[in-house]
């Protein structure tokens, strides 16, 4: 029998930040990520309309606190204790929670992974 490739598990990759954003960190602990509105449509949107050429995207306390964690060694697994260490019972369910805030990350592009090496 031919041996299946496994799918690797997301709790093994290691993320870290695009370096196509902007991002600071307030005074409070609070991420805000800088979205620039590219393209024609936002163009025009922004000369007509006054549209803002950047927007804002904040991260409430635990998105703040993840992407504070994220520094391109650890695993979304280690992250993941880090936070339950942290928030308690306050952060379950804790895996379901975490793969979809990485997976929301992920889409929008302001994470990359790095391939597990197990």
């Amino acid at each position: 029998m031919k041996n299946k490739k496994q799918n690797p598990n997301l709790l093994d990759f290691v993320p870290q930040h695009s370096t196509k954003f902007r991002v600071e960190i307030s005074d409070d602990a609070v991420v805000t990520i800088f979205v620039e509105n590219k393209g024609p449509f936002n163009f025009v949107a922004q000369k007509l309309f006054g549209k803002p050429r950047f927007s804002q995207v904040h991260l409430e306390e635990f998105g703040s606190f993840i992407w504070q964690q994220i520094d391109g060694q650890r695993t979304i697994k280690e992250i993941a204790d880090i936070l339950h260490e942290k928030f308690g019972e306050k952060a379950e369910p804790l895996y379901p929670r975490i793969s979809m805030y990485f997976n929301m990350l992920k889409q929008y592009n302001f994470i990359e992974y790095k391939e597990p090496t197990k």
